[in-house]
């Protein structure tokens, strides 16, 4: 039963990283749209998903409150602020998102100012808060003793700038698929750059866990097997390149988010067994075992599989390239 919990966490979370991924991405991008009309066209991608897109981090954060709540409570003992700071980014971002066809047009800059502030927000603290669990927390006697700043650190400021990039990277290759002429064109572009500078973040933070010996680097050298996920992002980056150098609309977003996989199968197997590394393990933190059977029953068979099922029909149902009718409602 713990196990089985442990995968519908692991899955929600990467569900959430490739679906709101593309949409915070999209946010940060709308900042460096040319015209009125790629932004409208750029609404027009994500009005249909972006909400259902949000859920998944609810679903996680259910998860983690009834299957693991020791570490939902360490969690935000941990990130207190990282986790205010991203949730009013995400409200901030929604409210720009429904007012800003709404206001008048000398004013519709505050909303889309609000837009990418929020996005960016957003996706700044959830890198922030993976780089502070990367390079570990603080805690004395199975106990987080590192105060409301013990996450602020160069390392985890870092990995907040480069999740931004792979969002913004994700988010490109999204409009890649979705859009025709003018933004399809303008985010080809913006791929090689971004790409590039996700890679160059890469070798930064590899060269970093090397230089402070950080414990994630012994679990990468005891464990060779995971070096197979880097291996498949490397795979997936070439297909990244052969398909922007083809024009090929739809693999960029594919190779993207296969990368965005493989980088997540790697942290969450160099943490394993542990839910925070390297201080509460996976059985340490999980609920009795009548807990996690009677959530079995309802978010297990029923509200997960309903949830999955919802969002494949969405996304079928918007499949396709948008069209060139103005407004998103």
């Amino acid at each position: 039963m713990i196990l089985f919990w442990v995968a519908l966490l692991a899955i929600s979370i990467s569900i959430y990283l490739l679906l709101d991924g593309f949409d915070l991405g999209v946010g940060m991008l709308f900042a460096l749209a040319r015209s009125e009309a790629d932004r409208d066209t750029m609404l027009d991608t994500v009005a249909p998903v972006w909400d259902g897109n949000e859920t998944w981090l609810v679903v996680a954060g259910v998860i983690l409150w009834g299957a693991f709540p020791l570490v939902y409570a360490t969690l935000l003992s941990a990130f207190y602020l990282p986790v205010i700071i991203m949730l009013l980014g995400l409200i901030l971002r929604g409210v720009a998102f429904e007012f800003r066809h709404r206001a008048a047009p000398k004013f519709r800059w505050i909303w889309d100012v609000s837009f990418v502030g929020g996005s960016f927000a957003a996706s700044f603290m959830q890198g922030v808060t993976v780089g502070a669990l990367v390079q570990g927390l603080k805690f004395a006697d199975g106990v987080y003793v590192g105060g409301v700043l013990g996450w602020l650190s160069p390392f985890s400021l870092l990995c907040g700038i480069g999740l931004c990039l792979g969002y913004a990277l994700l988010g490109a290759s999204w409009l890649v698929q979705k859009c025709e002429s003018g933004v399809r064109d303008t985010a080809r572009r913006q791929i090689p750059g971004l790409a590039l500078a996700v890679l160059a973040f890469l070798i930064i933070v590899f060269a970093h866990a090397l230089i402070e010996n950080l414990p994630i680097m012994h679990r990468w050298l005891d464990r060779p097997y995971l070096f197979v996920f880097p291996a498949v992002g490397a795979v997936a980056a070439v297909v990244l390149a052969t398909s922007i150098l083809h024009h090929n609309d739809r693999w960029p977003f594919a190779a993207v988010a296969v990368i965005f996989v493989a980088a997540f199968g790697t942290l969450a197997l160099s943490f394993w067994p542990y839910m925070i590394p390297f201080a509460i393990t996976i059985d340490e933190a999980a609920a009795p075992h009548a807990s996690l059977a009677f959530m079995f029953w309802g978010e297990g068979l029923f509200v997960f599989p309903l949830m999955v099922l919802y969002v494949a029909i969405g996304y079928r149902v918007f499949r396709g390239k948008v069209g060139g009718t103005a407004g998103h409602h």
